[in-house]
């Protein structure tokens, strides 16, 4: 009798992301951008790039899908890990204080982008452990990573 042997192939995926945050009146509020497809909330992340840091990767994201350049020196603020396609994808979460905005940016015509508060960006994603790292970043509880 012969057996059959199935392997399913479960991929690992390194991607990295930036939390844009900037200081208005006192407070702090988060800039996030719309998925292509499903248009819902996220910030601006992706696959790292093959010769740069996971936060250089980020910053890169950040400008095509958000139009923002930041600083340098930015803080850890979390991961999550999110099942896709059968894959498992850890996303590394940075944050990242905006110091330039540009009108225009490559997927300006294919996402929208939107300032809110701490508490109502955190709202907004439908990524629990997302939100979680969101709140974070209003409470000032992370580690602090300079490039």
């Amino acid at each position: 009798m012969k057996r059959k042997i199935t392997a399913q192939k479960r991929i690992h995926f390194d991607q990295s992301g930036v939390i844009p945050y900037r200081k208005k009146d006192g407070k702090t509020e988060v800039l996030l951008v719309t998925s292509i497809r499903r248009k819902n909330w996220i910030v601006p992340k992706g696959f790292i790039e093959y010769n740069m840091s996971p936060f250089q990767s980020a910053k890169k994201e950040a400008f095509e899908e958000a139009g923002v350049k930041g600083s340098n020196t930015t803080k850890i603020l979390g991961s999550y890990k999110v099942k896709k396609n059968g894959s498992e994808l850890l996303t590394k979460i940075y944050s990242m204080k905006v110091t330039r905005v540009f009108k225009d940016y490559p997927e300006k015509n294919l996402r929208k982008r939107k300032w809110f508060s701490v508490y109502d960006a955190a709202k907004k994603v439908e990524i629990a452990e997302l939100a979680t790292i969101i709140r974070r970043l209003g409470r000032n509880t992370f580690r602090r990573y300079e490039l």
